[in-house]
């Protein structure tokens, strides 16, 4: 559990694959993906006090916000909302091998294997080499990053109507604690780009307000630590819960965000 500090971020390596696990652009699976700086190679750490001495790691995704949930069967669905009935399946514990510094992730269902592309959860009586994992700490940015601007061709605002739709759940945070209950405004939203969905959340916060000190963070499931939105919306057209965090505060100095590009 030492190669996991709370509030950092990390890289899974497998052993065996050389691949990294990897939060798919639906926003649901996981899979294994050799893409080493990429926001969806990035994982948060979140440590949960168990019952007595038992500690726990639970991993948001660094692009979505979800925790890794992967069960005992072989699909690419794999993440999940913090939910207190999802709370067994997130709770992971780190345990090394036998041979150096790589560690074996079980939960209830049994330990995580690399399977070629995908994952599953195998049981407790296997720990072949697929189930031997290398953590990898990503150090935090001394910066914001920004918002690459939207590419490719602007969509007619005529034909808007044909882009996926979902419902874009928001509340900006105080000035204190950014887990705290919010009071939820909706809207539907058009569309994946996190650019366009900023000022779109600028204008119905306030209409004079410049989106570049909006930071937004999703916050997955009622116990879902925020996670700052750094990629485009997932492909999936769940509805997301949007925290929006003003620069200056409390809150926005408390984010971390990964370097994905460092070595």
């Amino acid at each position: 559990m030492e190669q996991f500090e709370d509030g950092h971020h990390v890289r899974l390596r497998s052993r065996e694959r050389g691949t990294y696990l990897h939060a798919d652009d639906d926003g649901l699976g996981v899979s294994l993906s050799r893409r080493r700086a990429s926001m969806n190679s990035a994982w948060a750490v979140h440590i949960y006090q168990g019952d007595g001495n038992n500690q726990y790691v639970l991993l948001h995704s660094a692009a979505y916000g979800r925790y890794l949930g992967t069960t005992g069967a072989p699909a690419p669905r794999g993440h999940s909302d913090y939910e207190p009935w999802e709370e067994v399946v997130i709770r992971w514990q780190a345990v090394r091998t036998d041979s150096g510094d790589d560690i074996l992730l079980r939960q209830v269902a049994g330990r995580l294997r690399a399977n070629g592309k995908y994952l599953s959860v195998d049981d407790f009586n296997s720990a072949g080499p697929m189930m031997h994992w290398v953590v990898e700490r990503i150090p935090a940015r001394e910066d914001t990053p920004r918002l690459a601007a939207p590419t490719g061709l602007r969509f007619p605002r005529s034909l808007a109507f044909l882009l996926p739709w979902r419902v874009i759940q928001y509340e900006q945070a105080g000035a204190g604690d950014p887990n705290a209950n919010f009071a939820w405004a909706s809207l539907v939203f058009r569309g994946r780009s996190m650019f366009h969905l900023r000022k779109k959340l600028a204008r119905r916060l306030d209409a004079a307000m410049d989106a570049s000190n909006l930071v937004m963070c999703v916050r997955a499931g009622t116990h879902g630590r925020p996670t700052p939105l750094l990629a485009d919306l997932p492909h999936s057209d769940e509805t997301l819960d949007i925290i929006v965090v003003m620069a200056g505060t409390p809150a926005h100095a408390e984010l971390r965000y990964p370097d994905v590009n460092a070595e």
